[in-house]
Order: structure tokens, then C-alpha cells, then sequence
């Protein structure tokens, strides 16, 4: 995440970083998304799982549906893909679902699909009545896709569909009526707009047209900032990146969270799912604010992507419950690293503090980067420093292996952390601290 907050330094507004990486599914890394509930009561077929001759029958009415919906939006059929919505539909529901279709044109689906889960249906009892229905049926449905030029992997996001049958067939009767038991539809930015893709080597902008001269500022940093985390951190990793640019609020926490604090927030880097055995994340996207990403310098803005493209390039490598201070300065370092800017400049707080009372006694706590105000920017500031400590003074590879392994440490102990120090850098915990101590004394006086 990119904490924004304007300073002038050399005449240039830049921003203060901070990199809160969310997982929205299965997080192995840094904070989660609040998720739904799970579903109230879901409905098991008999035989100790196995599907009922009735059940899959209807499973293979109700693939066939969702197959067609899929190929018609392909296929830019616009009849066909709006025939698989109820006909006896609320008229928002399908004018949304018309607006769904139509938003999509321009977007480049490498993929576009839809996965059933019969046995993850919920309960018949549970859900509403409907006038006129031969049958109601609501099997966990996700949506399957993947963007062209920047998903090595599909991605997986729950789809909170009723489905309805009248006269023998299977619709999509509504996407919300489920909220009240636990089912809730991904939403996507080609629900809020019609979008707009702006491609690069190295990824892509997707927005709407309203943010096309900032999408094109993004665009146009994209690739050298690809490059700049590559250079650090290597190239094990896909080098291929998502940037959205959403046009509210709304939109952002549809994104990250209905939670998350977007007003506070210049950037996010999100992931669906992540795999830290196979060293692999699906979904990820940078989720820029609506609101103060357009305030950003030049400068301002290659800092926010290089420390959220960090996140990217690291986040299969990094374990849930990993020190925040090595997570958060080691995407500040890879952000400011070739920016010019002197560690004074960019940890304003932390070298007032020096003047004052001078080095921190601790590294920052996990819990500070859960805090608000001016103890989270100075948690931020310090882990920035830390990491530019172990870089200056031990060198630049040697920052790289703390993070991989400490990054894999998960929830471990501060013994297992000294001992974790102690074997990359040569130094306990103690050791390091007077370290960078000694590092902040000569750097900001």
C-alpha cells in the first residue's frame, strides 16, 4: 500500500510509502480482505457426497448455460450472452448484465470462463422465493479469466448466482439475491464503466476513459519499473503486471476490500491466491486511489509503482505473519532506490525524531503498521531506513537474502528471528539494532 501525503522536497511533491500487500483468497502474505461469511447451510447430495442422478443433470443443464454465456461474450454475441439471464429478471439486474457485456469490448480476455461446484450448493430451504420457478438452484460458481499480455495464470473470483428454471432451462436469475446467506459477485471494473486497456511490453492499464491521461502517465512508467524490480530482485518472477485505475471509491473497495481504508491510500497491490510452495500468485493488481493517485510528481508516481511492483515480484516467496519492517522497507528501498532522494528527505518524521530524541531503541512492531497517523508513518520511515541500513553498510545481496528468508519465517519467534539474523547477516537481533543505530546517527545526524 501508498500512504500519500504531499511534500515539497527540491521543489517536487513526493509520496511517503508504505506497502500493505492484500490477499483477497488463501493468503499466504501480509493482511487479508475481510471475505464474506460462509454460506449459512449448504446442501450436500446424498452417498456421502456423490451427485444425485437429478443433480447432475441439472449440473450439466447449468455448465452448458455458463459455457454458452462464456462463448458469446467471445464471440461479442450480445443476444446470445443476454440469453442466458432470466427473462422474468429484475429489469436492473439484466440491464446491468446488458451494461456487463458492452462494458467488456475492449477488454483482452485471454480467458473467460466459469467453474460449477455442485456439492458446494447451498441448502434449497435458504433461498427466496420466486414466482413461477420450476426449480431454484445456487452451486458455488466462480468466475474463471484471465487478461491477455499480463496473466501467465487464469485467476478465480466467486460469482454469487441464483439460478432459475422455467419451462425446462436454466437462467441466471440475479447475482444479489444470495447476500443474505453468505454468497456474494466479485465486481469487476467493467461493472462500474466501459473500459479502457492501454498495453505495454510489460503489462497493462486497465481504467475507464474518464482516467485516460492519468492511465497513460502509468503506461508510460510501466516497463521501467518492471525493470527496476527485476534488477533487484531478479527475474524469477512473471514481469508481467496489472495497474487499475478505478473511477470511485466504490469501485476501489470493490477491488480491495469493502473494509479497507481506500481514502487514506495512494496504491495497493492485491493477489486472489497465493502458492508459497510453488512460488506463485494469480490475480495480482496494483489498485491505484481515484481520488490522490493524480496528485502524484513524476517521481512521485515511478516511487509508488517500483515499491508496489515489489510486492508483485516477491509475493509468492513471501509467507503470511513475516516481519513487517523487512516487508515494508525492502519495497521502499526497491521504490527510492535509484530516485536521488537522501533517506532525510524521505523519512521527514524519523530524521526530526533523531534531532530530538534520537535513534529508535527497537525495529518497528507489526502492530505499528496496523496503527493510524504518525505511528504508522514512522513505522514505514524506520523499516525504510532498516533496509537501507543492510544495503549501504552489508550490501545490496545481502538485503535480498534477509528478505527471502525472512520472508519465510511466517509467525516465528524472536528467537527463531535472531537466529534467522544471525545466520545472513552475522548479527543478533541486538547487534543489528545498534547497527542501524549507529547507521541513522551518521546518515541524519
Amino acid at each position: 500500500m501508498a500512504r500519500f501525503r504531499a511534500l515539497l522536497v527540491a521543489g517536487v511533491a513526493i509520496a511517503l510509502l508504505g506497502g500493505l500487500a492484500l490477499v483477497a483468497t488463501q493468503p499466504t502474505g501480509h493482511d487479508v480482505i475481510e471475505q464474506a461469511p460462509a454460506p449459512a447451510q449448504v446442501f450436500t447430495p446424498p452417498n456421502q457426497g456423490a451427485v444425485a442422478p437429478q443433480t447432475d443433470e441439472r449440473a450439466v443443464a447449468v455448465q452448458s448455460l455458463l459455457r454458452a454465456r462464456a462463448d458469446a461474450l467471445h464471440r461479442r454475441d450480445e443476444k446470445a450472452f443476454m440469453a442466458s439471464i432470466d427473462p422474468k429478471a429484475e429489469p436492473a439486474f439484466r440491464d446491468a448484465q446488458l451494461m456487463l457485456f458492452r462494458n467488456l469490448a475492449n477488454v483482452p480476455l485471454r480467458e473467460w470462463s466459469y467453474s460449477v461446484v455442485t456439492q458446494r450448493s447451498l441448502d434449497p430451504s435458504v433461498l427466496p422465493n420466486v414466482e413461477g420457478a420450476q426449480e431454484l438452484w445456487a452451486p458455488e460458481i466462480d468466475l474463471v479469466y484471465a487478461l491477455r499480455g499480463a496473466d501467465s495464470s487464469p485467476t478465480r473470483r466467486p460469482m454469487g448466482y441464483l439460478l432459475v428454471k422455467r419451462a425446462n432451462s436454466w437462467f441466471i436469475r440475479s447475482d444479489t439475491d444470495l447476500l443474505g446467506v453468505g454468497r456474494r459477485t466479485w465486481r469487476g471494473p467493467w461493472d462500474f464503466g466501459p473500459c479502457l486497456v492501454i498495453t505495454t511490453g510489460r503489462g497493462l492499464v486497465l481504467t475507464h476513459p474518464a482516467r485516460e491521461a492519468m492511465a497513460r502517465r502509468v503506461a508510460a512508467e510501466i516497463d521501467s519499473a518492471v525493470n527496476a524490480v527485476s534488477s533487484v530482485w531478479g527475474t524469477d518472477w512473471p514481469q508481467q503486471v496489472v495497474v487499475v485505475l478505478p473511477d470511485s471509491s466504490d469501485e476501489m473497495r470493490a477491488m480491495v476490500g469493502s473494509n479497507f481504508p481506500v481514502e487514506s491510500v495512494v496504491a495497493v497491490s492485491v493477489a486472489d491466491r497465493v502458492d508459497t510452495d510453488k512460488n506463485s500468485a494469480e490475480g495480482q493488481r496494483v489498485v491505484m486511489s481515484p481520488t490522490s493517485a493524480d496528485a502524484l510528481s513524476v517521481t512521485a508516481l515511478r516511487i509508488v509503482l517500483r515499491h508496489e511492483f515489489t510486492h508483485i515480484a516477491a509475493r509468492g516467496s513471501t509467507v503470511d505473519g513475516s516481519p513487517m519492517w523487512l516487508l515494508e522497507g525492502f519495497a521502499d528501498y526497491v521504490g527510492y532506490r535509484d530516485s536521488g532522494i537522501p533517506l532525510g528527505q524521505a523519512a521527514p518524521d524519523l530524521n526530526a525524531s533523531m534531532l530530538t530524541t534520537g535513534p529508535p531503541s527497537r525495529l518497528p512492531s507489526d502492530e505499528e503498521f496496523r496503527a493510524q497517523g504518525r505511528t504508522l508513518d514512522m513505522a514505514y520511515q524506520q523499516s525504510f531506513s532498516v533496509a537501507r541500513f543492510v544495503a549501504e553498510r552489508l550490501g545490496e545481496p545481502k538485503l535480498i537474502e534477509l528478505y527471502q528468508v525472512l520472508a519465510k519465517a511466517g509467525r516465528a519467534s524472536p528467537e527463531e528471528i535472531d537466529d534467522l539474523l544471525v545466520s545472513v547477516v552475522g548479527l543478533n537481533r541486538e547487534q543489528f539494532v545498534a547497527g542501524w543505530q549507529e547507521y541513522l546517527r551518521e546518515t541524519l545526524g
